[in-house]
């Protein structure tokens, strides 16, 4: 045998060992868990809707309390009401002509009250339909108040002697008069005089009650009333005079105050409130004598919706027979016997940053699968995320049973402990999944701070945010990201 033969042949080249056939860049991975993510905002949308259509619901079993028990008041006056005698024009078409024609007519006169003092008490009641809760109460209102007939009445357009003093009437305003109760009076210098059905003001749609009353107008006019009122949800009081003087008081804890004016003072602790309230008439920028009545005050919530609806203030127009508002338009203010927590609203939130929760919960995924080596598969980044957006249904559903501080707490534990199970199955670690366990317990924790911090919830956010950011950035530095699939240098092809 020559040497040549016993020369063992020189092994070829082997190609660099490459990852597992059929695996993914972690580029495609990072583009699979990001339409996931965003697919996954179908089903949050649907949970909106669901928190939406809840509400609607809760809304429904509110104003059905109210329907027994009186809906939201509003409470002007008292105003005299007297009227006059005016003449006007009035063209007619006769045999094809237009013929102007001089006829006398009955308007009314709306005086103020040249002062006007009043104690306000509001009782709250919670009373419940079902699972949904909602706030009543009784308010009782003394008040007194003092007329004068202006000397220079002909100064506003209405002669004296036009004045139809025999036919006056004492008239409050009150917005649902179903919610009246028992023991209302009224007396005039002292002297009892029988409160009747109807005839309300204009700013409460009409509606009300008023008292006839035997007044020459040549000595001041002293008027004692008292009211008591049942309702639901807001209180409104409408001033009316040259000087307007209210207190309020209250055992409810949490008031929050609107409306044109707030209070001169006021004083809030955990047994009750009191508020105070000074308004002269030129603040109301009202004369003291209008020839027409107020129309309904627009005061605006939060929601951006008016006390009265433009139809309701169009029939009321028409009801007073003058077809407009011609005094203008009234001013109220607004006490609302609030919640501490709403839990729709609070439920709402907490939905903003449902992207967030599931966000952090797929890089943590996707860090596992490109950096550790444990392949995570998109059905299973799916499963996750159904989990996360399923925290806020339980969310939901346990708020109305038993509040949202331990529906949260309850929601939150259920999925923590279901996902840490899930990850050790995925991950192929306890380790792991105790990580992402804990990560999840900081997530809902930092929610939960957020949701009560509401004036810093946006920068410590996006604060958090952006050292996530800067964490996955520093981690993912040497992560080749298409890297899968190149051949290595030197190989052959």
């Amino acid at each position: 045998m020559s040497d040549a033969a016993s020369v063992p042949p020189t092994p070829s080249p082997r190609p660099a060992p490459s990852r597992e056939k059929g695996e993914r860049s972690p580029g495609v991975k990072l583009i699979i868990a990001v339409f996931i993510a965003v697919a996954l905002m179908v089903p949050l949308l649907m949970v909106y809707g669901l928190l939406w259509d809840r509400q609607q619901q809760a809304e429904t079993a509110q104003a059905s309390i109210g329907q027994g028990w009186g809906g939201q008041q509003t409470i002007a006056g008292p105003v005299i009401v007297i009227p006059y005698r005016a003449t006007e024009q009035q063209t007619v078409t006769e045999n094809g002509r237009d013929v102007t024609r001089t006829v006398e007519t009955i308007r009314n006169l709306y005086l103020s009250p040249q002062a006007n003092k009043a104690d306000v008490v509001i009782k709250p009641e919670k009373r419940k339909k079902a699972i949904y809760e909602t706030v009543v109460y009784e308010s009782q209102i003394a008040g007194s108040a003092e007329f004068v007939l202006p000397a220079d009445i002909a100064r506003y357009g209405v002669a004296r002697e036009a004045l139809l003093l025999d036919r006056a009437e004492v008239r409050l305003g009150i917005s649902d008069a179903r919610g009246l109760i028992d023991g209302n009076s009224l007396a005039v210098n002292g002297t009892a005089v029988p409160l009747q059905p109807g005839k309300g003001l204009l700013s409460t749609g009409n509606s009300g009650t008023f008292a006839f009353v035997d007044w020459t107008g040549g000595a001041p006019m002293k008027v004692d009333y008292r009211i008591g009122v049942r309702g639901l949800g807001d209180f409104k009081l409408v001033p009316r005079g040259v000087d307007t003087r209210w207190t309020v008081k209250s055992s409810w804890p949490n008031p929050s105050f609107g409306g044109d004016f707030l209070p001169a003072t006021r004083s809030v602790t955990g047994s009750g409130f009191t508020a105070t309230y000074a308004i002269p008439n030129l603040a109301l920028g009202q004369a003291q004598v209008l020839t027409g009545d107020l129309s309904p005050p627009q005061v605006r919530y939060g929601g951006g919706r008016d006390y009265l609806e433009p139809v309701a203030v169009e029939a009321a127009a028409a009801a007073d027979g003058t077809g407009e508002a011609a005094g203008g338009v009234a001013k109220a203010i607004a006490i609302s016997l609030i919640e501490p927590v709403d839990l729709y609203s609070q439920v709402d939130r907490s939905i903003k940053y449902g992207f967030l929760f599931i966000a952090f919960t797929f890089v943590a995924f996707l860090m596992f699968d490109i950096i550790a080596g444990a392949r995570v598969a998109a059905a299973e980044y799916l499963l996750t995320g159904v989990a996360l957006v399923l925290f806020f249904v339980l969310l939901l559903a346990f708020a109305e049973v038993i509040g949202f501080f331990f529906a949260y707490l309850l929601a939150a534990g259920a999925i923590i402990g279901l996902l840490a199970a899930y990850s050790a199955a995925v991950l192929k670690s306890w380790k792991r999944a105790r990580f992402l366990a804990a990560m999840l317990v900081g997530l809902y924790a930092l929610l939960y701070v957020l949701l009560n911090l509401e004036a810093y919830s946006l920068l410590i956010g996006s604060v958090l945010m952006f050292f996530a950011l800067a964490g996955v950035m520093y981690m993912t530095r040497n992560v080749d990201w298409g890297g899968v699939g190149k051949k290595a240098e030197g190989t052959a092809v």
